[in-house]
């Protein structure tokens, strides 16, 4: 099983802390937020390759970290500069699928969450379904739904639908940018690209691919930090406790 990290975004809206410096690798209390992600994952023991998906801007700071860590990972520079000629990240899936020739079930998250529970967890899951899944949370606030993706859910965590950004959305179920895909999944991406997948979210291949595989969504069992701005990154440096 792999562990795919995107992490080539520029994180703009951090500025100056990342103008040349890449957000994964900011500190939290005594760890980097990909510390803390890889660290963890990790325990669980079923996770042979780590992969980080870097511009190429900030790869050289990832493969200094990278050569630190216990665990194997690879870093996969897409070779892109600025924030106005990134790929998205369902493009830089399938950058690093093409660069590595993965196919593999696959963890893929983003590199700028901390959580205070274990995605072992979510892992587990995924396998005892035996199906490609999603994490899910509820959030009571309109304006949060419009700008996340927004998932539809049936009988037994089955994925319906899902919604980018909708201006109407369908329930108060939102998708966090942490997917757990079947290797037979995984293939689809390069398709569902072709035939005019949204590129940029991450959660744009779910809404392709649950329509045409089963996809399991798990309810988050704990708080999800998201470092987007100056004010959420001071804030989660006073809140933050570690994984329960």
């Amino acid at each position: 099983m792999k562990c795919l990290i995107l992490a080539a975004g520029y994180a703009t809206r951090l500025y100056p802390l990342t103008e040349n410096f890449p957000k994964p690798l900011l500190k939290v209390k005594e760890k980097t937020i990909l510390d803390w992600l890889v660290d963890d994952i990790d325990t669980l023991g079923v996770i042979d390759e780590f992969i980080v998906v870097s511009n190429h801007k900030f790869a050289c700071h990832f493969e200094d970290w990278a050569k630190e860590k216990k665990q194997n990972i690879t870093v996969v520079d897409d070779m892109t500069s600025t924030n106005e000629t990134r790929l998205g990240a369902v493009k830089d899936i399938q950058f690093a699928i093409d660069k590595l020739n993965l196919d593999d079930d696959t963890l893929i998250i983003a590199g700028d969450n901390v959580l205070d529970f274990s995605l072992t967890k979510f892992i587990q899951y995924a396998e005892k379904k035996n199906a490609s899944a999603v994490m899910r949370y509820y959030e009571g606030k309109a304006e949060k739904l419009q700008k996340s993706g927004v998932l539809e859910i049936g009988e037994g965590d089955k994925v319906l639908s899902m919604q980018e950004k909708p201006q109407n959305p369908l329930s108060n179920w939102c998708c966090p940018p942490f997917y757990f895909y079947k290797k037979e999944d995984l293939r689809l991406i390069k398709t569902a690209i072709e035939e005019g997948c949204g590129t940029d979210a991450p959660g744009s291949f779910v809404c392709y691919l649950c329509k045409r595989s089963d996809v399991y969504a798990m309810e988050m069992p704990g708080k999800r930090y998201d470092i987007g701005n100056l004010q959420s990154y001071e804030q989660v440096q006073k809140e933050y406790n570690g994984i329960c």
